[in-house]
């Protein structure tokens, strides 16, 4: 009777060295996993809205800067001067309308700017008269430059420039090699900032880790487990979205699977120093409604700052050094040397140092303000 009771006790949770905490924080990890993937947001959040950008820029972002060009009516188009704007590839030139429909066109800034080509009296060069708009400067600026280009000079009478091309093989760099790390980036930012702040209020709130506490379940357990479940959950998310744009718009991954296992690599450290932000907003939310302006004011910025979209080289001089002070500036610009350029994380430790030391410190935050009960 004795041996039978001993034997209860061996058995039993609470018995010395008996409880494997591993077991608890991968069933732990495996019930959070199961959580997040029957949340919608977490979906939507992680693969919806970047798939939905790189879709978007990956059927848009194949044409780069395009230029109209009004041919004015009675203008000579069998000219080398024509020819070389339309061999450019960005030129497209606008005919077959009249001279009243232009100048609507123009003052819309629908064209760019109208251009008329005649040959001089008595001679083999020819005179170009171009129309620029207010309405489209930039692109105004660029077509100078073209015509700058087919022109030795600039002076009154110009000559048709005897032009030598020759062409450097190079890769190509598409719009999406430069939006997809970028997208990646924002999908690992909101599953470690929402995801974490989130969950952990939650079970707080209803009282779940107080009852973890009456198991002999660590407390690293829990966070390890949860942890576990979200950097699970983010890496598929991006080997999907790096998979979508390999296969579907031309993603370039120059070392193949040994750059996506460097990509995969970069984006388990960023949903690490990411779920920082989360510990940090669910140690000082409130209630779950505090959550969501307090993510956006950690996620916002850098979503629209960090070179999601745009480089941040054309951000005006006073807002760059701000951009290089957030943590995704970083993932992104790596994301970027590694699946363009073919870099290797140590030619990225730069970027991985940078990451780091905001994690060291958003942690030490974290540790500070983090709540169990």
């Amino acid at each position: 009777m004795q041996t039978d009771i001993h034997k209860k006790k061996s058995n039993s949770p609470s018995g010395a060295g008996s409880y494997n905490n591993l077991k608890a924080t991968l069933a732990l990890a495996k019930a959070s996993f199961r959580s997040i993937m029957r949340s919608p947001s977490a979906v939507v959040f992680t693969l919806a809205f970047p798939l939905i950008f790189i879709l978007v820029f990956g059927f848009l972002g194949g044409g780069g800067t395009r230029i109209d060009v009004g041919v004015t009516p009675g203008s000579d188009v069998n000219n080398p001067v024509m020819g070389m704007l339309e061999k450019t590839g960005m030129i497209r030139l606008v005919k077959d309308k009249s001279k009243t429909e232009f100048d609507k066109l123009l003052e819309k800034g629908n064209v760019d700017a109208m251009i008329d080509v005649h040959r001089k009296v008595n001679s083999a060069a020819y005179s170009v008269n171009v129309v620029y708009t207010s309405a489209s400067r930039d692109k105004g600026g660029i077509l100078k430059s073209v015509l700058n280009n087919i022109f030795y000079d600039k002076t009154l009478k110009p000559t048709v420039a005897e032009i030598k091309e020759s062409t450097i093989t190079g890769r190509e760099y598409k719009t999406i090699d430069f939006i997809l790390p970028g997208q990646l980036g924002f999908s690992l930012l909101s599953t470690g900032v929402f995801g974490t702040a989130f969950v952990f209020l939650s079970l707080r709130q209803t009282l779940v880790i107080k009852r973890f506490f009456a198991t002999p379940v660590r407390r690293s357990s829990i966070v390890i487990g949860e942890g576990i479940a979200r950097i699970g959950f983010a890496l598929i998310g991006a080997l999907f979205i790096i998979l979508i744009g390999h296969f579907f718009f031309g993603f370039t991954l120059v070392h193949g699977a040994l750059t996506v296992v460097n990509m995969l690599i970069l984006a388990t450290l960023g949903v690490i120093v990411f779920m920082g932000f989360g510990f940090i907003i669910s140690g000082i939310a409130k209630s779950e409604s505090m959550v969501p302006p307090i993510s956006n004011i950690i996620t916002l910025p850098q979503f629209l700052l960090s070179g999601t979209f745009f480089s941040i080289e054309a951000f005006p001089g006073w807002l760059q050094p701000i951009s290089r002070a957030l943590p995704l500036t970083y993932l992104n610009d790596a994301m970027r040397k590694v699946a363009f350029e073919g870099l290797g994380l140590w030619d990225v430790k730069f970027q991985i140092m940078i990451l780091l030391l905001w994690g060291i410190g958003i942690y030490a935050v974290a540790v500070k303000v983090f709540k169990w009960e």
